[in-house]
């Protein structure tokens, strides 16, 4: 599971969190639990790029089970989407 920030205006990436990161320090990587992990992730490295407000791109994939958590997840870390 990946999430990423980028900026749309110059293509660039702004921060990226998978649940294969060591910073994470997953045991299990395709689960719930480790999707809510990216979300947190996420949200932390945002806040940590002034950046309090996205649009979330689930690119194709159905918003339920891990899609979904990471989403919600983001959400109660405080990004807005």
């Amino acid at each position: 599971m990946y999430a990423q920030l980028d900026d749309p205006m110059s293509g660039r990436t702004l921060a990226t969190v998978s649940t294969r990161s060591k910073d994470l320090g997953l045991a299990a990587t395709g689960n719930i639990d480790a999707a809510k992990r990216v979300g947190q992730a996420i949200a932390e490295a945002a806040r940590s790029k002034q950046i309090e407000q996205v649009v979330f791109n689930r690119n194709g994939f159905l918003y339920h089970g891990r899609v979904k958590a990471v989403a919600d997840a983001a959400r109660e870390a405080g990004l807005r989407f």
